[in-house]
């Protein structure tokens, strides 16, 4: 059976990656790779806590009440939560404009919201030290018990906002890295170093956009999942 002109066309340009691949840069490519898995594992976080959470005998805290707030001597459900939550939202405004700025070679207001993403991912990641802090020193949970009811509670909390804590973590430093690289103009003279990318292009700026944009969405199904449910 004879493939159409066309169609023979468009089945050769896909084989030698002419049409498909052509000028997409290999950051961008490895990066999408890298979240794909990271789904994944992300996926069996949080699978393996709502399969703890159905199945155990005993009795699954309220995150309501484990996660009130203090203030003004009422305890205010879930309000730390709720600016974390509202943080990371915000950086994920201010890394999409980033993305923007970058391509229209704007490096003054590029570097300042990649600064401004950063800071707002630290107040995120302060924001949880104070969280695990209260915790464990207050409210003694720890990842083997937990005095407020199931033991499986500190065990899935501490991994799965352990694990998205440090992402956050790791992408304020390199938020960091390109802002610096973005001030100095390694952008756009492609000077050798790491997370340089091509001569007058700001891609990597896009790729680190990527990145923040699924850690912020992560934490919307942790949010929905962990302190909702």
């Amino acid at each position: 059976m004879s493939l159409e002109p066309g169609l023979k066309g468009v089945v050769a340009d896909w084989s030698s990656d002419q049409r498909a691949f052509k000028n997409v840069p290999w950051g961008k490519a490895m990066m999408w790779i890298f979240l794909l898995s990271d789904t994944f594992i992300f996926s069996c976080f949080l699978v393996s806590y709502m399969t703890v959470r159905m199945s155990t005998t005993v009795a699954w805290p309220n995150p309501s009440e484990v996660f009130a707030l203090n203030v003004g001597g009422v305890d205010v459900p879930l309000l730390l939560i709720a600016i974390m939550t509202f943080i990371l939202i915000s950086s994920s405004g201010t890394m999409a404009m980033a993305v923007k700025f970058g391509y229209e070679k704007n490096k003054k207001v590029t570097f300042w919201l990649l600064i401004a993403t950063a800071m707002f991912g630290a107040s995120f990641v302060g924001m949880q030290a104070f969280e695990w802090t209260k915790l464990i020193m207050e409210e003694g949970v720890r990842p083997w018990v937990n005095p407020m009811g199931a033991a499986q509670f500190g065990g899935v909390f501490f991994m799965i906002t352990g694990f998205h804590g440090t992402h956050v973590s790791i992408g304020v430093i390199f938020l960091i890295i390109v802002a610096i690289k973005v001030r100095r103009g390694d952008l756009d003279h492609e000077r050798p170093g790491f997370m340089t990318g091509r001569k007058g292009r700001y891609e990597i700026v896009e790729i680190m956009g990527l990145y923040w944009h699924f850690v912020d969405l992560v934490w919307v199904f942790i949010f929905a999942f962990f302190y909702l449910w």
